[in-house]
Protein backbone atom coordinates (compact mmCIF):
# COMPACT_ATOMS: atom_id res chain seq x y z
CA UNK A 1 0.00 0.00 0.00
CA UNK A 2 0.88 3.26 -0.59
CA UNK A 3 -0.08 6.68 0.99
CA UNK A 4 -1.57 8.26 -1.64
CA UNK A 5 -4.37 10.52 -2.91
CA UNK A 6 -4.22 9.67 -6.00
CA UNK A 7 -5.70 12.74 -6.76
CA UNK A 8 -6.86 14.50 -3.53
CA UNK A 9 -9.75 13.42 -1.99
CA UNK A 10 -11.45 15.94 -0.45
CA UNK A 11 -12.93 14.34 2.50
CA UNK A 12 -12.80 11.57 4.92
CA UNK A 13 -15.57 9.64 4.02
CA UNK A 14 -13.99 9.42 0.14
CA UNK A 15 -10.90 8.65 1.34
CA UNK A 16 -12.45 5.61 3.60
CA UNK A 17 -14.48 4.42 0.66
CA UNK A 18 -11.34 4.80 -1.98
CA UNK A 19 -8.90 2.73 0.79
CA UNK A 20 -11.48 0.02 1.31
CA UNK A 21 -10.98 -0.75 -2.53
CA UNK A 22 -7.09 -0.22 -3.11
CA UNK A 23 -5.53 0.93 -0.56
CA UNK A 24 -5.27 4.44 -1.85
CA UNK A 25 -7.17 7.48 -1.09
CA UNK A 26 -8.53 8.88 -4.47
CA UNK A 27 -9.11 12.91 -5.31
CA UNK A 28 -12.71 13.91 -6.73
CA UNK A 29 -13.38 14.68 -10.30
CA UNK A 30 -15.93 13.60 -12.33
CA UNK A 31 -15.79 15.02 -15.47
CA UNK A 32 -13.02 13.18 -18.69
CA UNK A 33 -11.05 15.25 -20.38
CA UNK A 34 -11.63 16.37 -23.75
CA UNK A 35 -10.08 13.83 -26.26
CA UNK A 36 -9.16 15.68 -29.23
CA UNK A 37 -5.41 15.61 -29.98
CA UNK A 38 -5.01 16.83 -33.53
CA UNK A 39 -0.61 16.97 -33.60
CA UNK A 40 1.36 14.38 -34.73
CA UNK A 41 2.47 13.37 -31.05
CA UNK A 42 5.30 11.60 -29.64
CA UNK A 43 5.23 7.79 -29.87
CA UNK A 44 6.62 6.08 -27.21
CA UNK A 45 10.28 5.15 -27.08
CA UNK A 46 11.32 1.78 -24.63
CA UNK A 47 14.82 2.67 -22.74
CA UNK A 48 15.64 1.42 -18.68
CA UNK A 49 15.94 4.45 -17.39
CA UNK A 50 12.91 6.69 -16.62
CA UNK A 51 12.90 10.26 -15.63
CA UNK A 52 10.29 12.64 -14.12
CA UNK A 53 9.30 15.56 -16.13
CA UNK A 54 8.88 19.13 -14.08
CA UNK A 55 5.93 20.23 -12.81
CA UNK A 56 6.97 23.74 -13.91
CA UNK A 57 3.06 24.88 -13.64
CA UNK A 58 2.33 23.77 -9.92
CA UNK A 59 -0.27 20.94 -10.88
CA UNK A 60 0.43 18.51 -7.81
CA UNK A 61 0.37 19.77 -4.35
CA UNK A 62 3.01 19.84 -1.84
CA UNK A 63 3.22 16.43 -0.10
CA UNK A 64 6.66 17.03 1.42
CA UNK A 65 7.83 14.47 3.75
CA UNK A 66 7.60 15.97 7.63
CA UNK A 67 6.78 14.43 11.28
CA UNK A 68 3.41 14.38 12.97
CA UNK A 69 3.46 14.58 16.73
CA UNK A 70 1.40 14.14 19.17
CA UNK A 71 1.13 17.29 21.03
CA UNK A 72 1.22 15.91 24.44
CA UNK A 73 4.20 13.54 24.17
CA UNK A 74 5.96 16.64 22.16
CA UNK A 75 8.52 18.79 23.78
CA UNK A 76 11.67 21.55 22.23
CA UNK A 77 14.55 18.65 22.31
CA UNK A 78 12.04 16.10 20.40
CA UNK A 79 10.92 18.32 17.34
CA UNK A 80 14.83 19.65 17.09
CA UNK A 81 15.67 16.04 16.65
CA UNK A 82 12.55 15.17 13.94
CA UNK A 83 13.89 18.23 11.69
CA UNK A 84 17.42 16.78 11.82
CA UNK A 85 16.37 14.49 9.61
CA UNK A 86 14.00 16.81 7.82
CA UNK A 87 17.22 18.75 6.75
CA UNK A 88 18.75 16.00 5.68
CA UNK A 89 16.39 14.74 3.53
CA UNK A 90 16.08 15.86 -0.26
CA UNK A 91 13.81 14.03 -2.86
CA UNK A 92 16.87 12.34 -4.59
CA UNK A 93 18.16 11.19 -0.66
CA UNK A 94 14.27 9.38 -0.71
CA UNK A 95 14.54 8.08 -4.20
CA UNK A 96 17.94 6.06 -2.41
CA UNK A 97 16.53 5.20 0.44
CA UNK A 98 13.92 3.30 -1.10
CA UNK A 99 16.55 1.86 -3.60
CA UNK A 100 18.29 0.38 -0.87
CA UNK A 101 15.15 -1.18 0.68
CA UNK A 102 13.10 -1.80 -2.74
CA UNK A 103 15.96 -3.05 -5.21
CA UNK A 104 19.40 -3.54 -2.51
CA UNK A 105 16.90 -5.65 -0.53
CA UNK A 106 18.05 -3.95 2.77
CA UNK A 107 15.31 -3.90 6.03
CA UNK A 108 14.55 -0.60 6.24
CA UNK A 109 16.42 -0.30 9.79
CA UNK A 110 19.28 -0.72 8.02
CA UNK A 111 19.00 1.31 5.14
CA UNK A 112 17.64 4.48 7.86
CA UNK A 113 21.21 4.03 9.75
CA UNK A 114 23.23 3.91 7.20
CA UNK A 115 21.32 7.11 5.71
CA UNK A 116 22.08 8.84 9.57
CA UNK A 117 25.59 8.00 9.83
CA UNK A 118 26.09 9.32 6.20
CA UNK A 119 24.56 12.39 6.52
CA UNK A 120 25.32 13.27 9.96
CA UNK A 121 21.36 13.24 11.73
CA UNK A 122 22.32 13.18 14.88
CA UNK A 123 24.98 15.63 15.04
CA UNK A 124 24.32 18.29 17.47
CA UNK A 125 21.31 16.69 18.57
CA UNK A 126 20.24 18.17 22.43
CA UNK A 127 19.16 15.13 25.04
CA UNK A 128 15.88 16.19 26.65
CA UNK A 129 13.88 14.35 29.33
CA UNK A 130 13.44 11.55 27.48
CA UNK A 131 11.50 8.96 27.93
CA UNK A 132 9.30 5.82 26.15
CA UNK A 133 8.35 7.27 23.00
CA UNK A 134 6.75 4.86 20.25
CA UNK A 135 7.12 6.10 15.94
CA UNK A 136 4.56 4.40 14.11
CA UNK A 137 4.36 4.08 10.21
CA UNK A 138 2.10 3.18 7.82
CA UNK A 139 2.53 -0.55 6.13
CA UNK A 140 4.88 0.70 3.14
CA UNK A 141 8.55 0.24 2.94
CA UNK A 142 9.38 4.29 2.88
CA UNK A 143 7.37 5.12 5.33
CA UNK A 144 8.50 2.53 7.49
CA UNK A 145 12.36 3.62 6.91
CA UNK A 146 11.48 7.13 7.51
CA UNK A 147 10.57 5.78 11.14
CA UNK A 148 13.26 4.00 11.40
CA UNK A 149 15.27 7.41 10.47
CA UNK A 150 12.58 9.06 13.67
CA UNK A 151 13.63 6.61 15.49
CA UNK A 152 17.35 7.16 15.37
CA UNK A 153 17.07 10.72 15.63
CA UNK A 154 15.12 10.37 18.77
CA UNK A 155 16.90 7.94 20.34
CA UNK A 156 20.02 10.54 20.33
CA UNK A 157 17.74 13.00 22.37
CA UNK A 158 17.43 10.89 25.05
CA UNK A 159 13.89 8.80 24.52
CA UNK A 160 13.43 5.33 24.76
CA UNK A 161 11.91 4.20 21.48
CA UNK A 162 10.37 1.78 20.00
CA UNK A 163 8.96 1.39 16.51
CA UNK A 164 5.80 0.01 14.70
CA UNK A 165 4.23 -0.69 11.35
CA UNK A 166 0.28 0.03 11.69
CA UNK A 167 -1.26 0.19 8.76
CA UNK A 168 -3.41 3.34 6.78
CA UNK A 169 -4.07 6.71 7.88
CA UNK A 170 -7.53 5.81 8.98
CA UNK A 171 -5.78 3.25 11.34
CA UNK A 172 -2.72 5.79 12.57
CA UNK A 173 -3.92 8.77 12.89
CA UNK A 174 -6.46 8.56 15.24
CA UNK A 175 -3.83 5.98 17.38
CA UNK A 176 -1.24 9.05 16.98
CA UNK A 177 -4.44 11.68 18.37
CA UNK A 178 -4.95 9.59 21.39
CA UNK A 179 -1.27 9.11 22.02
CA UNK A 180 -0.88 5.73 21.62
CA UNK A 181 1.67 6.93 19.14
CA UNK A 182 3.47 9.51 19.43
CA UNK A 183 5.36 9.99 16.45
CA UNK A 184 4.48 9.32 12.61
CA UNK A 185 6.14 10.08 8.92
CA UNK A 186 3.51 12.49 7.37
CA UNK A 187 3.10 14.07 4.03
CA UNK A 188 2.03 17.53 4.26
CA UNK A 189 -0.91 17.99 1.63
CA UNK A 190 -2.71 14.57 1.86
CA UNK A 191 -2.42 14.94 5.79
CA UNK A 192 -3.85 18.47 5.80
CA UNK A 193 -6.82 17.11 2.82
CA UNK A 194 -7.47 13.58 5.57
CA UNK A 195 -7.44 16.33 9.15
CA UNK A 196 -9.77 18.53 7.05
CA UNK A 197 -12.28 16.22 5.86
CA UNK A 198 -12.49 14.99 9.79
CA UNK A 199 -12.37 18.35 11.40
CA UNK A 200 -14.63 20.38 8.58
CA UNK A 201 -16.39 17.57 7.17
CA UNK A 202 -16.50 15.80 3.53
CA UNK A 203 -17.72 18.90 1.55
CA UNK A 204 -15.32 21.60 2.81
CA UNK A 205 -12.20 22.68 0.38
CA UNK A 206 -9.45 21.18 0.29
CA UNK A 207 -6.59 23.37 2.07
CA UNK A 208 -3.83 21.67 0.50
CA UNK A 209 -1.75 24.12 -1.95
CA UNK A 210 0.78 23.78 -4.82
CA UNK A 211 2.35 26.34 -2.19
CA UNK A 212 4.59 24.58 1.09
CA UNK A 213 4.09 27.44 3.02
CA UNK A 214 0.28 27.58 2.20
CA UNK A 215 -0.13 24.08 2.92
CA UNK A 216 1.74 23.81 6.11
CA UNK A 217 -0.18 26.34 7.69
CA UNK A 218 -3.25 25.11 6.94
CA UNK A 219 -1.98 21.83 8.34
CA UNK A 220 -0.83 23.30 11.56
CA UNK A 221 -4.48 25.32 12.00
CA UNK A 222 -6.02 21.79 11.61
CA UNK A 223 -3.24 19.82 13.93
CA UNK A 224 -3.99 22.42 16.46
CA UNK A 225 -7.90 21.08 16.41
CA UNK A 226 -6.39 17.82 16.62
CA UNK A 227 -3.97 17.48 19.12
CA UNK A 228 -1.04 17.51 16.72
CA UNK A 229 1.68 19.39 16.00
CA UNK A 230 4.61 19.36 13.24
CA UNK A 231 8.08 19.43 12.92
CA UNK A 232 9.84 21.56 9.70
CA UNK A 233 8.79 19.56 6.32
CA UNK A 234 11.63 18.40 4.20
CA UNK A 235 12.01 19.05 0.87
CA UNK A 236 11.84 15.87 -0.28
CA UNK A 237 8.46 15.06 -1.76
CA UNK A 238 6.45 12.00 -2.47
CA UNK A 239 3.79 12.94 -4.93
CA UNK A 240 2.09 11.88 -8.11
CA UNK A 241 4.38 12.86 -10.89
CA UNK A 242 4.83 12.11 -14.97
CA UNK A 243 7.51 9.92 -16.04
CA UNK A 244 8.72 9.27 -19.33
CA UNK A 245 12.35 7.09 -20.55
CA UNK A 246 15.67 9.12 -20.76
CA UNK A 247 15.72 7.63 -24.42
CA UNK A 248 12.09 9.72 -25.18
CA UNK A 249 13.31 13.02 -23.39
CA UNK A 250 16.51 13.40 -25.38
CA UNK A 251 14.75 12.37 -28.63
CA UNK A 252 11.65 14.84 -28.53
CA UNK A 253 13.67 17.41 -25.98
CA UNK A 254 11.32 17.30 -23.64
CA UNK A 255 12.15 18.27 -19.55
CA UNK A 256 8.92 19.66 -18.04
CA UNK A 257 5.27 19.02 -18.51
CA UNK A 258 5.22 22.08 -20.08
CA UNK A 259 7.25 20.91 -23.15
CA UNK A 260 5.52 17.97 -23.73
CA UNK A 261 2.28 19.65 -23.75
CA UNK A 262 4.09 22.10 -26.15
CA UNK A 263 6.12 19.78 -28.46
CA UNK A 264 4.05 16.06 -27.98
CA UNK A 265 0.34 16.72 -28.06
CA UNK A 266 -0.87 14.50 -30.48
CA UNK A 267 -2.33 11.26 -31.96
CA UNK A 268 1.00 9.16 -31.22
CA UNK A 269 1.36 10.23 -27.89
CA UNK A 270 0.25 7.60 -25.08
CA UNK A 271 -0.61 8.35 -21.53
CA UNK A 272 -0.68 5.28 -18.77
CA UNK A 273 -1.51 5.36 -15.77
CA UNK A 274 -4.58 3.95 -13.40
CA UNK A 275 -8.09 3.32 -14.48
CA UNK A 276 -9.38 6.46 -13.02
CA UNK A 277 -6.82 9.02 -14.32
CA UNK A 278 -8.56 10.41 -17.11
CA UNK A 279 -10.84 12.23 -14.50
CA UNK A 280 -8.71 13.01 -11.94
CA UNK A 281 -7.64 16.54 -11.42
CA UNK A 282 -4.28 15.24 -10.22
CA UNK A 283 -3.87 13.28 -13.80
CA UNK A 284 -5.24 13.62 -17.14
CA UNK A 285 -7.88 15.70 -16.35
CA UNK A 286 -5.04 18.65 -14.54
CA UNK A 287 -2.66 17.99 -17.43
CA UNK A 288 -5.57 19.14 -20.04
CA UNK A 289 -6.80 21.97 -17.48
CA UNK A 290 -3.42 23.17 -16.62
CA UNK A 291 -1.08 22.58 -19.79
CA UNK A 292 -3.31 21.99 -22.26
CA UNK A 293 -1.79 18.72 -22.78
CA UNK A 294 -4.04 16.20 -25.25
CA UNK A 295 -2.89 12.50 -25.16
CA UNK A 296 -3.75 10.91 -28.41
CA UNK A 297 -4.55 7.66 -26.32
CA UNK A 298 -4.76 6.89 -22.75
CA UNK A 299 -4.14 3.13 -21.65
CA UNK A 300 -5.43 1.90 -18.69
CA UNK A 301 -2.37 0.21 -16.39
CA UNK A 302 -1.42 0.79 -12.43
CA UNK A 303 -1.51 3.85 -9.96
CA UNK A 304 2.73 4.20 -10.54
CA UNK A 305 2.68 0.49 -9.96
CA UNK A 306 4.78 -1.99 -12.45
CA UNK A 307 2.52 -2.09 -15.12
CA UNK A 308 3.15 1.54 -15.65
CA UNK A 309 6.85 1.56 -15.41
CA UNK A 310 7.57 -1.63 -17.71
CA UNK A 311 5.24 -0.28 -20.05
CA UNK A 312 7.17 2.98 -20.44
CA UNK A 313 10.09 0.61 -20.35
CA UNK A 314 8.99 -1.52 -22.75
CA UNK A 315 7.56 1.74 -25.39
CA UNK A 316 4.18 0.95 -24.73
CA UNK A 317 2.99 4.64 -23.38
CA UNK A 318 5.09 7.21 -23.99
CA UNK A 319 4.48 9.32 -20.80
CA UNK A 320 3.56 7.07 -17.41
CA UNK A 321 1.62 7.83 -13.97
CA UNK A 322 4.42 7.40 -11.11
CA UNK A 323 5.33 8.66 -7.40
CA UNK A 324 8.00 11.28 -7.37
CA UNK A 325 10.29 9.24 -4.65
CA UNK A 326 10.54 5.56 -6.46
CA UNK A 327 13.38 3.92 -6.57
CA UNK A 328 12.98 3.04 -10.26
CA UNK A 329 13.97 6.42 -10.76
CA UNK A 330 17.34 6.08 -8.89
CA UNK A 331 20.43 7.38 -10.70
CA UNK A 332 22.44 5.27 -12.50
Amino acid sequence: MRRHLLLTATSLTAAVLILSGCGDAGSSGTEAPAASASGAGCAPVAGDKLVVLDDDKKLQNTDNVLPAINAKSSSPELIAALDKVSAALDTPKLIELNKAVDVDRKSSKAAAQEFATANNVTAGITKGKGGALTVGSADFAENATLGELYAIAATAAGYTVKTQTIGNRELYEPALEKGDIDVVPEYAATLAGFLNGKVNGEKAADPSSPDLDKTVAALTELGQKSGLVFGKPSTAQDQNAFAVTQAFADKNGVKSLSDLAAKCSGSATVLGGPAECPQRPKCQAGLVSTYNFQAGKFTSLDAGGPLTKTGLKQGTVSVGLVFSSDAALAAG
